[in-house]
């Protein structure tokens, strides 16, 4: 029995059980949880991951919570009350490990040749004389200027160190209860890393509920001005939201993450997952236009002779380029693209069976007919006229189409990477203005640690450390440094007299380290500084915060920061979340190159497989490597970055810019096969197949197009990115790949037969 005579005997059962699986896998998709931490972007082994985490767990969690309060003066009595009383409940909170303010900094004085240890802000001044003392304090106290106090006095800050493995959520609900607890005076917001996460969560889900439905509008509206006939629209858009249902589905069943470029999974089968319906239908509609009469079984036959092999190869390539994505350094990006070859091949399976099976049940489709010819539209007359055109001067097209494409590829060298997660939002969500404002004024959101091991009240070591903190602060983007080298040299201001020769510096002896420390823990309270050194003065860390979190910033930052500290015994580790940044910008780059040669040479390879000739491969690679250079181009033209998302848009545009190549070189070889000239094959293919090429690459277009609505720049640029690549690829796959067959007539279209007739035959 053939596969054809199977489907339409068991149409019933195959449409029955094709919606049963999918709707099965759409059961998990309640299940699925949202990740939105930066560190989930990136592999366990990665050494700034590994770092980072065993420096929290010496000294605690990096993440940093900001209470920013802002007024024309914050040392105004109204604001300070306020601070305080949200400061007190705040330091009390389960997930804050350590809340640092105006009430919780201390002030180290030297008071006739003792040093005094007390309360940066020891009262609340409530007349103007009082206000100007506690702002000339404030102004001389290099622990709270910068760090929680501005220089202008327009800004004040509550910081919580928050205890790793808090949810976000309980956190940001608990500190905005205490807000509205304590009304008053000046503007309140939150800021840092589990405001980031949080918004990404709230957007993320934003996103679905918005993109999806949008794109699955559009995919409606293309698909109908496209074909017109409800077959044309029913059948490629239920395939669509099969194949969605089964790869969001996975998603909780393979124990993973709904992460930011997750949100890709869902438009990328809507954009996808109708391509080989369009190509049924279309070649469904071309059947009955020239054989009315055929009967339902010979129509299903035919159908299944002519589309399912290439189809089959055409999704085999698709696939096998999004797979390529397993390769990328970017976790989620490998998880999209497993997901998305599961989606893709539920689709080919559903494109062979279910639509052919829905064929079989929906009445037949009636052919429009126009003064007793069949109707021609004016898409089928543009690729009629391009075929001729295309025919008659395949050297000319060529060339213009390689010199258009060496001029906007030339944008290349202008192309950069953005890692940086405050990035992702727009330039007016409070995201980014707070993160700017801390940038501004609070000595930077994004932190670098050195972790030295060793006899920290060894001076050799102090020194050492204090140079490393003195050098830094000198460069491009770095905001506060701090660690307890600079602690012991502001004890050294406070206990000797200016012209002591120890004055403002590291005592000369380990006794003398240690007697400073010892002094102070008389005074003051040792825990003060228990994120900087640990309990038995074995461990320290010098904190940077990065007031400028660009890629470029902190990957010359970090890179300085290892020439700088080379060689030196007691550094035994270098972490943060801005190193880990900054690797994920290398990442980036890597896996965007590696990802694209890869696809690039399994589609390629599978042309050669698919044709039995390697010249089908050069041929095939040819649009691809265009399309690339017009992608790339255009990025470093119009200042689109390399990110999380723009990383993985080579690989999806090569797994679906192939298609359009194999269906139409496998149409043209058919027409040579069946006797015409390379020229009229040509013509023919781009009337036929052209057209299903044009409703499949215009149908991606508009499935990918609604990303450009999404909360994250990524995101956004992808959709955009992504139409222009696929453009690329149509022009590609209707004038290059013409053009070049004429110019090369390769053996592998004719069948090993004799042509014809020469290339550029007159029709």
């Amino acid at each position: 029995m053939k596969i054809s005579e199977f489907i339409y005997r068991f149409r019933w059962p195959i449409v029955i059980i094709s919606w049963l699986i999918s709707i099965g896998f759409a059961l998990a998709i309640p299940k699925i949880e949202i990740d939105p931490d930066v560190k989930a972007l990136i592999p366990k082994s990665m050494p700034s991951k590994i770092n980072t985490e065993k420096i929290e767990a010496v000294f605690g969690g990096s993440e940093m919570l900001l209470v920013i309060f802002s007024g024309e003066d914050v040392l105004s009595p109204s604001i300070l009350e306020r601070l305080q009383n949200i400061s007190n409940s705040f330091s009390k909170l389960p997930q804050i490990d350590r809340s640092l303010s105006l009430f919780s900094l201390k002030s180290i004085k030297g008071i006739e040749g003792n040093m005094v240890v007390s309360e940066a802000l020891p009262f609340i001044p409530h007349t103007p004389e009082e206000r100007e003392i506690i702002r000339k304090e404030l102004s001389e106290n290099e622990l709270v200027m910068g760090v929680v106090v501005s220089d202008d006095f327009r800004l004040t800050a509550i910081i919580g160190t928050v205890h790793t493995g808090t949810d976000d959520k309980i956190l940001l609900d608990s500190v905005n209860a205490i807000i509205s607890r304590y009304p008053g005076e000046g503007e309140i917001n939150l800021g840092g890393m589990p405001v980031v996460k949080q918004s990404i969560t709230d957007n993320i889900l934003k996103d679905v509920k918005i993109l999806m439905p949008l794109s699955i509008f559009l995919m409606l509206l293309i698909l109908t001005l496209s074909f017109r006939n409800y077959k044309g629209v029913v059948l490629p858009l239920s395939v669509v939201i099969l194949s969605m249902l089964v790869s969001v589905g996975l998603i909780p069943l393979f124990g993973w993450k709904f992460a930011l470029v997750t949100v890709l999974v869902p438009v990328m089968m809507i954009a996808i997952g109708n391509n080989y319906g369009i190509y049924l239908v279309t070649r469904y509609q071309e059947i009955l236009k020239r054989e009315p009469g055929i009967s339902r079984s010979g129509l299903m036959a035919e159908l299944s002779a002519a589309l399912s092999r290439p189809i089959l190869l055409c999704a085999l390539t698709t696939i096998a380029g999004v797979l390529a994505l397993l390769t990328h350094i970017i976790v989620p990006a490998r998880e999209v693209g497993v997901l998305s070859a599961i989606g893709i091949s539920w689709a080919l399976i559903l494109s062979l069976t279910y639509i052919p099976a829905m064929l079989g049940i929906l009445p037949r489709s009636k052919p429009s007919f126009k003064e007793n010819k069949p109707h021609e539209t004016p898409l089928e007359h543009f690729l009629f006229r391009l075929g001729i055109s295309i025919s008659r001067k395949p050297k000319t097209t060529l060339l213009i189409t390689a010199l258009v494409t060496l001029v906007i590829g030339m944008g290349l060298a202008k192309i950069y990477v953005e890692g940086n997660t405050i990035k992702f939002f727009d330039s007016k969500d409070p995201v980014r203005t707070t993160s700017d404002l801390i940038d501004k004024n609070l000595g930077g959101s994004q932190t670098i640690s050195i972790q030295f091991t060793g006899d920290i009240k060894n001076p050799v070591i102090m020194k050492r450390m204090l140079y490393y903190e003195e050098s830094i602060k000198k460069q491009k983007g770095v905001g506060q440094v701090m660690s307890i080298a600079s602690v012991v040299k502001l004890i050294s201001k406070a206990l000797l007299d200016p012209s002591d020769p120890g004055y403002n510096s590291i005592p000369q002896t380990r006794d003398g380290v240690a007697q400073f420390l010892e002094l102070y823990g008389m005074s003051g309270d040792p825990s003060d500084y228990e994120q900087l050194v640990d309990f038995n003065y074995e461990n320290a860390q010098l904190i940077i915060q990065v007031n400028d979190a660009s890629s470029l910033n902190v990957l010359n930052l970090a890179k300085y920061i290892r020439k700088l500290t080379a060689d030196d015994p007691a550094i035994v580790r270098i972490g943060g979340i801005g190193l880990i940044s900054a690797e994920m910008t290398n990442s980036l780059v890597t896996g965007q190159w590696r990802s694209t040669i890869i696809s690039m040479l399994i589609v390629c390879f599978l042309a050669g497989l698919i044709f039995r000739k390697k010249a089908a491969a050069f041929i095939v690679a040819v649009p691809l490597v265009m399309a690339c250079l017009v992608l790339f181009g255009i990025m470093g033209w119009s200042g689109i970055p390399f990110d999380p998302a723009t990383t993985l848009i080579t690989s999806v545009m090569i797994g679906c810019g192939v298609d359009y190549t194999v269906q139409f070189l496998w149409r043209q070889r058919e027409e040579m096969v069946a006797g015409l000239s390379p020229a009229r094959a040509v013509v023919k293919t781009l009337y036929t197949t052209g057209k299903a090429i044009c409703f499949n690459a215009f149908a991606v277009m508009i499935g990918f197009s609604p990303l450009v609505f999404s909360s994250f720049s990524p995101i956004r640029f992808f959709g955009i990115m992504m139409v222009v690549s696929i453009f690329a690829c149509l022009i590609g796959a209707l004038i290059v790949i013409p053009a070049l067959t004429l110019i090369l007539s390769p053996t592998f279209l004719t069948g090993n037969q004799p042509q014809i007739s020469k290339n550029n035959e007159s029709i």
